[in-house]
């Protein structure tokens, strides 16, 4: 990781820059896979499912024989798997908005109600590690705010077969219509729909940067997305109270998502710095995906500040995915803070409990995008629709304003339109 000391205010831009993407490269193949997909369907799917997994699908849709598959997970990963849905549930149930009503003025009701998005479908990273907990974050807010139709597209693994936790969390969160496709073709699928996938109204989940692209793009044409939620990424605020090999493991917790994973830790201290940097290197040793978290953190720094006024100023410039803050006066630091996907707060709060099974929703906005994009929830899978029920005498309340309002703007047709009601000698035509 980069030692960056004490940076001007100037330079905090370039400091807090992510890792460089190839746009236009990028932009180029993503668009050819979703040209693809949307001229050629099922036929394209299985093509790049050969050329970029080098699995030969037969069938696209998960069959009731491999769902069963689910079932023959560890007795152990089936009890976690229920603790993190039974937590995730109760942070979210109460999340459900309720019809709001409001008289405006006499004889004007008006009234706002939440209505589920009928179509979702939900990506589930699996190219490098099955993230069955993604469709834990996922799958239960769609069931809560009442989504008519949730499917899910997946990546198999390399036996043309989906990972059988992802199985099992589907059938927990209710969920039977599961896809074995991954990568920017399976946002294209979901967003145009093929002979077998069908297409939704909008379409949730993290995933890489090809992943992000295809998303991006979609919504462009007019396809709604959550939020641009790309390669994951974590901030540590922290003093020389922290826990030095607390904050080395969080650090590698993230570093570990992939290569364009990006890590920073923040901190007051010079001293506390060179001992994290010593249990990173420690600790990496260990990791079972140490060359990818390595990669990472060539992408990653340290940066000292003066003082934790000046740091948390820099935490919400940079806006992170994941903030944990780790200090003596956490509460007070965290009451500041005003970008940032989700907040831990304090010595014990591993990054890691979010990911999985503290109850808050770990899909969240990265690359800077948490300073307007909130993360996932209930309201994500919710549409608000208004209604508005005007009685003759409400009509009388508020028609010279419209009027008058509808002729400075030079409207006549919708001053009209009040004017033919207010016209006593109108009857019915």
């Amino acid at each position: 990781m980069q030692v960056i000391k004490y940076p001007d205010r100037k330079q905090w831009s370039s400091v807090l820059q992510r890792p460089a993407l190839q746009r236009m490269e990028l932009e180029f193949s993503v668009r050819s896979i979703i040209d693809d997909v949307r001229e050629n369907g099922d036929a394209a799917i299985k093509k790049y499912t050969q050329q970029f997994d080098n699995i030969l699908l037969d069938e696209i849709a998960v069959g009731k024989d491999e769902a069963h598959n689910g079932m023959k997970i560890p007795a152990d990963l089936k009890l976690a798997i229920d603790q993190a849905e039974a937590n995730i549930h109760a942070f979210h149930k109460d999340q459900m908005p309720q019809v709001e009503y409001v008289e405006t003025m006499p004889g004007i009701e008006c009234r706002r109600k939440p209505v589920a998005i009928e179509k979702v479908g939900l990506y589930i990273p699996g190219g490098t590690a099955p993230l069955f907990s993604s469709l834990l974050m996922l799958g239960i807010p769609a069931r809560i705010a009442g989504c008519g139709e949730i499917i899910v597209c997946t990546p198999a693994g390399k036996n043309g077969k989906i990972h059988p936790a992802i199985l099992y969390t589907a059938s927990v969160t209710g969920i039977d219509k599961i896809y074995k496709v991954g990568g920017a073709q399976a946002i294209a699928a979901m967003a145009y729909g093929t002979a077998t996938i069908p297409k939704v109204n909008k379409i949730f989940g993290p995933g890489n940067q090809y992943v992000t692209a295809a998303k991006q793009f979609i919504q462009r044409e007019g396809i709604a997305i959550d939020m641009p939620a790309g390669p994951s990424e974590l901030c540590i605020l922290a003093d020389d109270t922290a826990n030095a090999s607390f904050i080395a493991a969080d650090l590698l917790s993230q570093a570990e998502h992939g290569a364009d994973s990006q890590v920073m830790l923040v901190t007051t201290d010079e001293t506390f710095a060179g001992k994290v940097t010593a249990q990173v290197a420690e600790q990496l040793q260990k990791l079972a995906r140490k060359e990818m978290a390595l990669a990472a953190l060539q992408n990653s720094k340290i940066i000292l500040v003066k003082n934790m006024s000046e740091g948390i100023d820099l935490v919400n410039e940079y806006a992170p995915e994941h903030l944990i803050i780790s200090c003596s006066e956490e509460d007070r630091m965290a009451e500041l803070v005003i970008n940032a996907g989700s907040v831990f707060i304090g010595t014990y709060a591993a990054e890691s409990a979010g990911d999985y099974a503290s109850g808050t929703n770990h899909v969240l906005p990265t690359n800077g995008f948490a300073k307007a994009f909130s993360g996932v929830s209930v309201d994500s899978f919710i549409k608000k629709i208004s209604f508005q029920k005007i009685s003759a005498a409400g009509l009388k309340n508020i028609a010279n304003t419209v009027i008058t309002m509808a002729e400075a703007e030079g409207l006549d047709a919708h001053a009209n339109a009040i004017k033919i009601r207010s016209d006593n000698k109108i009857q019915h035509v």
